[in-house]
């Protein structure tokens, strides 16, 4: 294993320097995370061949970060996706939270000033067989109007077995609820290879939950069978439009973790399997990467469905949806959360 750390520039109005990480394997998968926002700005992995590519979206250097973004690689709460007109209730106090998300009107990945626009301080655990880097920060009670101080610990490690870890964990001092992802979009081809609609992907769910024209749960969890979303059996993503919530299945386990996704592109060979703690996986294909002009990094403008998301959460909209598993978390209590991202090849 092998890490470097360097200077990325600074966050105007924050203390704390930005830093670029570097972690490498023996196997020449290399995977760049920076303190601002948690984000996972490059993984660059080998092909059946071992030709290096960059398989996730995002930029070269923070300033492009600063501009904006649609969440490229970054952690997302403190309540991730939707909660519907930013509204909560816990133990008769309402909470109302930004409704940051225009076309909607819904509150989205923790607000305008989420969890991805702060610089988290960050310490570094080498052993021989991982490297993480274990960032933290507090969100302060009423910080984009949840409650509760919030101490969050998100770490980022990678491993000489190929895998890529997500975990999180979190305290706080009052009722407050939850919700933390990271928002990586993957293209196993490459950043700048076109669309992803070549990938075959399987997906270890056999339900869904399905959504308004707001694109909040109704309270219904129906079958994915007969529809667009029934990729039990790997199959090609396709020219869809896929954002939705699925629930994963119980069944299918690996010590502590369920399967969530399996992707490949049988182009390069690449593949990739995700384990999750987590109930359910958000299925996004990029289709909406043309709303805007992002121009990542070597100047590539990322068009619709060049990259996807597979984002191991708890269920949207949670808080207002009783028979959802609860997103709360009390004070005495540890929200934990894991995630692994393992990469092959075939």
């Amino acid at each position: 294993m092998n890490t470097t750390i360097e200077d990325w520039g600074h966050v105007e109005g924050q203390n704390i320097p930005v830093k670029l990480i570097t972690l490498q394997n023996s196997h020449g998968l290399k995977v760049q995370v920076t303190n601002y926002g948690c984000i996972v700005t490059s993984i660059e992995a080998p092909d059946r061949d071992g030709q290096v590519a960059d398989v996730v979206l995002g930029y070269e250097s923070l300033e492009k970060y600063l501009s904006g973004h649609p969440f490229f690689g970054a952690i997302a709460g403190r309540y991730a996706n939707r909660i519907r007109g930013g509204r909560y209730e816990l133990d008769g106090t309402v909470y109302q939270l930004e409704t940051n998300e225009p076309p909607t009107q819904q509150h989205l990945h923790g607000g305008s000033k989420g969890f991805d626009k702060y610089v988290w301080d960050f310490s570094i655990e080498e052993k021989p067989e991982s490297t993480f880097v274990h960032f933290c920060r507090v969100s302060p009670d009423g910080e984009s109007g949840y409650g509760g101080n919030l101490l969050v610990n998100h770490s980022i490690g990678l491993d000489e077995l190929n895998q890529l870890h997500y975990r999180f964990k979190a305290t706080t001092d009052k009722p407050t609820v939850v919700n933390l992802v990271n928002h990586s979009y993957y293209n196993l081809a490459g950043h700048d290879s076109g669309t992803v609609d070549g990938h075959l992907l399987k997906l270890h769910a056999d339900f869904y939950t399905p959504v308004d024209e707001t694109m909040i749960p109704t309270g219904e969890v129906n079958s994915v069978k007969g529809t667009a979303l029934d990729f039990s059996v790997e199959r090609k993503i396709g020219d869809g439009e896929f954002d939705h919530n699925l629930v994963l299945n119980q069944t299918n386990t690996e010590g502590d973790y369920r399967y969530a996704a399996e992707l490949y592109d049988p182009a390069s060979g690449r593949a990739m399997t995700v384990l999750t703690t987590q109930p359910a996986v958000q299925f996004y294909n990029g289709f909406k990467l043309s709303n805007k002009s992002w121009f990542g990094r070597n100047g590539h403008k990322y068009e619709s469905r060049e990259g996807l998301c597979l984002e191991t959460q708890h269920f949207p909209d949670s808080p207002n949806q009783c028979h959802f598993p609860s997103t709360r978390l009390n004070p005495g209590e540890v929200f934990e959360e894991k995630t692994i991202h393992r990469f092959s090849t075939k």
